[in-house]
């Protein structure tokens, strides 16, 4: 009598495993895909014409330029549609979650168009491009390593709002010393957050395999590593970026 241990078959459940992970993360990064060159559209489009930055900035009596009112919605809207996001998930359809993801990549977009007018688009290219290939590496780091990093996340978090309440902090001390080192640690946080939050959708695509929300995880999934790699891109800019004169 053949006794056979394996009727499970345990080589199919591992690669259903595999899939599943895979299929979330193929769905988070190619969200992200979209939400980045959207971002990159707006940017350049209202930065380089000349009359979509009139709707950003005015002259001034003195011959300088203020931003316009439109200018002040979109640097605050990102945060609302975030926090949109965040806590609308469970009761947005996936149209809609779809429709506040692409808006919020938009108007971040249009937000960071401010930046040509600070740096050197060739500066500005040279921090993209690093940014691209630091986050590449820990998202690789993130997916392939077999150490648990669920306490690595929470010391990290707890250093994203350290540094958010030293930014607020330095908006009035407006030390570039400060500065320096809240870009630094800026730095550091993010990219081990993008190894962090790689796991982490590694992870719920094994968890979420099949269930109806697996498809709005996607898009969350994308809006994490979107905002990793946004704000380490900012304070790598800070740190390297040139400045016009």
């Amino acid at each position: 009598m053949e006794t056979n241990f394996r009727n499970t078959n345990i080589d199919k459940i591992e690669y259903a495993t595999v899939v599943g992970e895979n299929k979330l993360l193929r769905s988070s990064f190619s969200w992200m895909a979209l939400a980045m060159l959207l971002t990159s559209l707006s940017a350049l489009l209202f930065a380089f014409t000349p009359g979509l930055t009139a709707l950003l900035l005015e002259p001034t009596e003195f011959g300088g330029f203020k931003p316009t009112m439109l200018a002040y919605v979109v640097m605050f809207a990102p945060l609302a549609f975030v926090l949109a996001i965040n806590f609308g998930l469970n009761k947005m359809s996936f149209p809609l979650l779809i429709g506040l993801f692409v808006a919020y990549s938009i108007v971040n977009g249009i937000s960071f168009s401010f930046i040509f007018f600070v740096y050197n688009v060739g500066s500005i290219v040279n921090v993209f491009l690093s940014t691209t290939a630091l986050f590449a590496v820990m998202a690789i780091a993130g997916y392939t390593t077999k150490t648990d990093l669920t306490k690595l996340g929470s010391i990290l978090m707890i250093g994203v709002i350290g540094i958010v309440i030293a930014s607020l902090i330095n908006m009035f001390l407006k030390s570039s010393g400060m500065d320096y080192i809240i870009s630094i640690l800026g730095v550091v946080i993010f990219t081990g957050l993008t190894a962090y939050d790689v796991q982490k959708i590694k992870n719920l695509g094994h968890e979420a395999q099949g269930s109806a929300i697996a498809s709005k995880l996607g898009i969350m999934g994308a809006l994490t590593l979107y905002l990793d790699f946004i704000n380490l891109f900012m304070f790598l800019l800070r740190l390297f970026g040139g400045r016009k004169d």
